[in-house]
């Protein structure tokens, strides 16, 4: 090293510095359409807890069910409309813990497991915790995951398998008390399938622009008359069905 080296002020060595072009700077402000519909979803999803402290549960089902919708909107919203970002998806995902994840939880567990005592709030925390740990790989697996399924259960699903079962119950009258038992099997089952390795279709494939049968079209029809007379029952057989798809998958194929 030589003299002049070190004789070199720090502010020699800035000047020496090429700068080139600007540093880009963090984009300000956030995209509001999309960002709108998940705010809809997490209001609907605190709602439910709301509700369900106010020993409301049919308006707490109800309102996961509504955060369902604003949820599958809001980034369908983002692609149509070209204002996907990086916020919107960390937002999105902050909200479904609440909407899919805590207020399921805390429903449930209200309206059915509170009377078990350590064994119902853990299975309530079992189901949270899944639905975290699900949300959590799912944002790790993105453009790695293949399209047509789901690697475990969805926490919206997840989520609307409990609700359409508390949904039914009290549309029948049915006691949350009388269904504890099977509630604290059925709610940390469906923890454990959010973080299984269970495939379920995504239907992120599902063709709507092209031509069908005509009796598709007729089975749409009769789906959404049945829905329309029986909302809570044939929306938790449908999820329940559908929960059951994938474990059900797993043993045809061995016995094939």
């Amino acid at each position: 090293m030589s003299i002049d080296d070190i004789k070199k002020s720090p502010v020699d060595e800035i000047e020496d510095v090429d700068v080139g072009d600007e540093k880009k700077q963090p984009h300000k402000g956030v995209y509001l359409l999309p960002n709108l519909f998940t705010t809809a979803a997490l209001f609907s999803g605190f709602y439910s807890i709301i509700a369900a402290m106010n020993e409301n549960f049919t308006h707490a089902a109800v309102a996961i069910f509504i955060s369902m919708i604003f949820d599958g909107l809001d980034g369908r919203v983002a692609r149509l409309t070209h204002t996907q970002s990086a916020f919107g998806a960390e937002y999105d995902s902050l909200a479904d813990m609440v909407s899919f994840g805590i207020a399921p939880a805390l429903v449930v567990f209200t309206w059915s497991l509170a009377p078990l005592g350590k064994i119902g709030w853990i299975a309530a925390f079992i189901y949270a915790v899944g639905a975290a740990l699900r949300l959590a790989r799912f944002n790790t697996m993105l453009g790695v995951e293949e399209k047509r399924y789901f690697t475990g259960l969805p926490s919206p699903a997840a989520a609307a398998l409990v609700a359409g079962v508390i949904w039914a119950a009290n549309d029948k009258g049915v006691s949350g008390e009388s269904m504890a038992t099977l509630m604290a099997l059925l709610v940390p089952i469906a923890g454990l399938l959010m973080v299984s390795n269970v495939k379920y279709r995504s239907f992120k494939d599902l063709n709507l622009k092209g031509r069908v049968p005509f009796v598709v079209l007729l089975i749409a029809v009769l789906v959404l008359v049945l829905v329309a007379l029986e909302p809570a029952l044939v929306l938790m057989s449908v999820f329940c069905l559908y929960g059951l798809w994938g474990p059900l998958g797993i043993v045809f194929k061995r016995f094939r």
